[in-house]
């Protein structure tokens, strides 16, 4: 017999780390995009996927259904906006003189927020296939979403050690989004390679969803580190570190939980 509040729970987990990578793109294109100005009229459209996805998929981990037609318009729209801002953002990097040096990376349109667009709307899709599968065709699921939480964890800790070398590492727990969720992705990866669950794995992925949380107390400290502090805030918020980046790992990290416990479901089932 099929485990109902199972399936739900998998779900609503995927479904939460949809909609906290959602967030994560809101928030840091609003502020990367007013930076720009908005000069190019197509920068309002990550703003408005990511705003959507976090209503649809919000409303999917706390067990609503705002309907199919507009989660899979959603999910759609996500992945069709991020990656053409992939492309957008490639080619601002590769268009600069400094395109072949850290300059470049550094300055340049990041490619992180899109990615993530990306795979919100992948994982958004993911919570609804698993909602609405039976227990015998969920379980091969596990797998595939474990390896895409596994890579999305060491895309942004690319990110962010990119822009934590920038800030020459002059805080010690600048080093613990380097060294954490790689740790959490490779044993992630190792679970899926072996189709089981270990509970180091649940432990490392916990302690990376508190981490994406703790991040943004960090860098909150971070602008108010700057000259006049918030009350300086429209200028400081564009000069201090990115408050919105670190609940990427946070989003990440629950859908992983979510992989991992259809792993130990896949395990169960098949012996």
């Amino acid at each position: 017999m099929e485990d109902v509040p199972s399936r739900n729970l998998v779900a609503s987990l995927v479904a939460a780390g949809a909609a906290t990578l959602a967030s994560s793109v809101l928030a840091d294109s609003a502020l990367e995009h007013y930076r720009g100005s908005f000069r190019n009229p197509a920068m309002v459209l990550p703003l408005a996927a990511a705003g959507l996805g976090i209503v649809v998929n919000a409303g999917r981990a706390l067990g609503r259904d705002e309907g199919r037609s507009i989660g899979i318009s959603s999910h759609v729209g996500s992945m069709g906006v991020g990656a053409t801002g992939l492309g957008f953002h490639a080619y601002n990097i590769l268009k600069r003189p400094t395109a072949g040096g850290m300059n470049g990376l550094f300055y340049a349109a990041p490619a992180g927020a899109p990615a993530a667009l990306i795979l919100s709307g992948l994982l958004g899709r993911t919570a609804d296939t698993l909602r609405a599968r039976p227990a015998e065709q969920r379980d091969a699921i596990g797998r595939p979403l474990a390896v895409i939480c596994a890579v999305g964890l060491l895309g942004t800790v690319a990110e962010a050690g990119l822009l934590h070398f920038r800030g020459a590492y002059h805080n010690p727990f600048m080093w613990l989004p380097i060294v954490l969720p790689p740790m959490a992705a490779t044993a992630l990866a190792r679970d899926a390679a072996s189709g089981s669950a270990h509970p180091m794995t649940q432990m490392l992925l916990g302690a990376t969803v508190a981490l994406g949380l703790v991040g943004v107390g960090f860098h909150i400290y971070g602008v108010a580190r700057n000259m006049g502090g918030w009350r300086n805030w429209r200028q400081n918020i564009l000069a201090g570190p990115p408050v919105p980046a670190p609940p990427a790992f946070t989003g990440l990290a629950l859908a992983g939980l979510g992989a991992l416990l259809l792993l130990r479901q896949r395990k169960e089932h098949h012996g």
